[in-house]
């Protein structure tokens, strides 16, 4: 059995009404909607990634219950989860429901989406600027949106019967305010973001990423020869025009830091 978090601080804010276990377990929460909200797992040394074909979130938790019991919560309180190719192929086997993650309390979940009518599950959203796409992955055999540029959308074809396949633009990347706004018109209004890293600096630089959880772990990756990213890619902010936050929330669980930060202001 989870043991609850050791709550540190815990700034004012809205608040769901959480089920009594995962209250119990986690504390309060909720967020201003609408709300663009990320979620990483990060080495000591700050790397969130190990390649490009290695599940790196549960090689740097070690498969926490306590990380992933959190991954499952944020979940829970979204309408959509919005995520790059990449992060897509780097787990072949990933489903981006709540009880995916953290089975013991399925149906917990499923009550707090009932209490936030949600849908039974949020809607995973990929970008795809090539439409290089394993149409055999579960994620997008169970369904998903495929937001895509024209000619990734004449790439995917019909390879997807099981998707929907949206052309957000006609240049070589996806714009990712364009996406944000298609999401918004389909009455998304709370959207979670699991990267990658090149994913959030694009947010980022859009001015359109409001709150990152960010789960400290007690390990140090190391870099050498291979290429291991950081949260935030494809932008450089500091000396210059670097993005302070605000931390909103700080929870202990064992030798994990959990952390919850806030955005002020975005723009570059």
């Amino acid at each position: 059995m989870l043991a609850p978090f050791e709550v540190l601080m815990d700034a004012d804010g809205p608040m769901y009404a959480l089920p009594p276990e995962i209250e119990e377990l986690y504390g309060r929460l909720g967020f201003d909607e609408p709300v663009v909200y990320a979620n990483f797992v990060s080495s000591l040394d700050g790397v969130v990634t190990l390649g490009d074909q290695v599940s790196a979130g549960s090689v740097l938790s070690g498969k926490y219950p306590a990380d992933r019991f959190l991954m499952g919560l944020l979940r829970a309180c979204a309408d959509a989860v919005l995520l790059g190719a990449g992060t897509l192929r780097a787990t072949p086997g990933h489903l981006w429901t709540p009880a995916h993650v953290y089975p013991d309390l399925g149906d917990a979940f499923a009550r707090l989406r009932r209490e936030l009518r949600r849908d039974a599950e949020p809607r995973l959203v990929v970008l795809t600027a090539s439409g290089n796409l394993d149409p055999r992955h579960p994620a997008l055999v169970a369904g998903a949106t495929v937001m895509t540029t024209a000619a990734g959308a004449r790439r995917i074809g019909a390879t997807l019967p099981a998707c929907e396949v949206v052309q957000v633009g006609e240049k070589e990347g996806v714009d990712v305010s364009a996406v944000l706004d298609e999401m918004r018109r389909r009455g998304w209004r709370a959207i979670l973001t699991e990267g990658g890293p090149h994913v959030i600096g694009d947010l980022v630089t859009a001015g359109r990423l409001d709150e990152v959880f960010l789960t400290l772990s007690p390990v140090l990756a190391g870099r050498d020869r291979e290429r291991r990213l950081g949260m935030v890619e494809g932008v450089e902010l500091l000396p210059s025009d670097g993005v302070w936050t605000r931390l909103q929330s700080a929870r202990r669980h064992g030798d994990y830091l959990f952390l919850r930060h806030r955005l002020n202001a975005t723009q570059l």
